[in-house]
C-alpha cells in the first residue's frame, strides 16, 4: 500500500494477528548530476545519508537512539544493518530491523529519520522512500511503502513513525524536514511528531 504525507496503516494482518517482524527499508538516489572524470568516463555524486530509530514513551520522553553509533536498541528488539555511505544501488540503502514483539513495554513510538552527516540538502536527492517489509512471513512482503516528493535546503527527515495503541502498532508517512548531522541533533523534532 503506498501512503501519502500523514496517512497511517495498521501493521495487523487481515486474519486479526500483529505483524511480528518487520524491516524498514530507506533509500535514495543522487539528484545531482554525474560529473565527467578525468579519463572520460561518468561519476555519480555520492550522497551519505543515514537512516535511525529514536525511541520514545507515551509522554514523549526519549529512551533510545538506534543509529551509525548504535546499531542495536537496548532492549535488543531493534538492529540496524549498517551504513551505506553512497546511497548507489537499487532498493534499500539503509535497513533497521524490528521484532515488535521485543520492543520495550516503555516505548510507544519508534519514529524513523534520515540524516545527512556530511550535511549535504535534500534537494541533492531524489526517490527517497521508507517501506515496511513484513518478515514475519515466507516472501518477505512489502506491506506499505510511502515516496517522499518533497526537496529543499534541509539536512534531515523525519519519514515516518510506529506508534502502539495497547497491543497494535501502527505505521504512519510523516515526511516532516528539519536539519541536524545525526539522529541525536534531530531529537526534538522527532519528539514533536508523536
Amino acid at each position: 500500500m503506498s501512503l501519502q504525507k500523514g496517512q497511517s496503516l495498521s501493521l495487523t494482518k487481515q486474519n486479526g494477528d500483529s505483524l511480528t517482524n518487520v524491516r524498514l527499508g530507506l533509500g535514495w538516489d543522487s539528484a545531482v548530476p554525474a560529473k565527467r572524470g578525468f579519463f572520460g568516463g561518468t561519476k555519480t555524486v555520492e550522497i551519505d545519508l543515514d537512516a535511525s530509530a529514536i525511541l520514545f514513551d507515551a509522554r514523549g520522553q526519549h529512551l533510545d537512539t538506534v543509529f551509525f553509533q548504535q546499531l542495536t536498541s537496548k532492549d535488543g528488539s531493534i538492529r540496524h544493518t549498517g551504513d551505506n555511505l553512497t546511497g548507489e544501488g537499487d532498493g534499500d540503502d539503509e535497513t533497521l530491523i524490528v521484532n515488535l514483539q521485543s520492543v520495550s513495554e516503555a516505548v510507544a513510538h519508534i519514529v524513523f529519520v534520515i540524516t545527512s552527516y556530511s550535511q549535504q540538502t535534500f534537494d541533492m536527492i531524489q526517490n527517497a522512500f521508507c517501506r515496511v517489509i513484513d518478515d514475519s512471513v515466507a516472501g518477505s512482503p512489502e506491506v506499505a511503502r510511502y515516496d517522499l516528493s518533497e526537496s529543499g535546503r534541509y539536512t534531515a527527515m523525519i519519514m515516518s513513525k510506529l506508534s502502539r495503541n495497547g497491543g497494535v502498532w501502527m505505521f504512519q508517512a510523516v515526511g516532516a524536514p528539519t536539519n541536524g548531522r545525526t539522529a541525536i541533533d534531530v531529537r526534538g523534532a522527532a519528539a514533536s511528531v508523536i
